[in-house]
């Protein structure tokens, strides 16, 4: 299950990331996975003094989000990284690690998502294409926009042709690791959501039961 979230940044804060990428030192991406070849980005230097801004504003979108929270359930995000693709450059067919190092120990990725930074009109090519079931499915999103995914899927950014592709990631731990159980109860808690106040109130309660007692058996903290 894939969901997209529109401007979970604001224009402020696009602005300010944009501004922040012309200041900040970016590195050869292959630094973070030197055994995929088909890797060839640029991502922010983890020493530079201005990361730690970065990291903190899409932080910050991030857990103000109820779409983002409802749906990815984090228990640890992993510190957002601010990635570039140009003329090019492309990420090949991968899959994402499943242990990320964290500066405060190790991180279970459950999750992966990707920020839009900059605006799809910029630049050409670049699309993070997903591989689900049979078919692949594309994703360019506007600038603020975010995708978020599962981890385990195969996916690739394909060669950016012109322009420059600007996106921060990170990856996600989420209190229930497994997806099926994660997808069972974020849409109970959707369906709550929606029609919780035209139920019967002793339906709203049967519901709300079955909803926490099935956080309390598959949640993990």
């Amino acid at each position: 299950m894939f969901l997209e979230i529109k401007g979970i940044l604001t224009p402020q804060e696009v602005a300010r990331l944009f501004t922040l990428s012309r200041e900040l030192r970016f590195v050869d991406g292959r630094v973070t996975n030197p055994a995929n070849q088909t890797k060839n980005n640029l991502q922010v230097d983890h020493g530079d003094p201005k990361y730690a801004e970065s990291v903190h504003i899409v932080n910050a979108a991030l857990a103000r989000s109820r779409e983002f929270v409802d749906f990815a359930m984090p228990k640890r995000v992993a510190p957002p990284l601010l990635s570039r693709y140009e003329p090019g450059m492309q990420y090949g067919a991968h899959a994402d690690s499943a242990i990320i190092q964290v500066p405060n120990g190790r991180l279970r990725s459950d999750l992966s998502c990707t920020v839009f930074v900059a605006e799809p009109s910029t630049y050409d090519g670049g699309e993070l294409s997903i591989v689900a079931g049979s078919r692949t499915i594309a994703f360019k999103g506007g600038a603020g926009d975010a995708i978020v995914y599962p981890s385990t899927t195969l996916h690739e950014v394909v060669p950016v042709r012109a322009g420059q592709r600007l996106v921060s990631i990170t990856f996600i731990e989420s209190l229930i690791a497994d997806e099926h159980q994660r997808s069972q109860v974020y849409e109970l808690n959707e369906i709550a959501a929606l029609e919780g106040l035209t139920m019967k109130w002793e339906n709203r309660v049967r519901l709300d039961v079955v909803r926490q007692n099935l956080m309390r058996m598959w949640a993990k903290n």
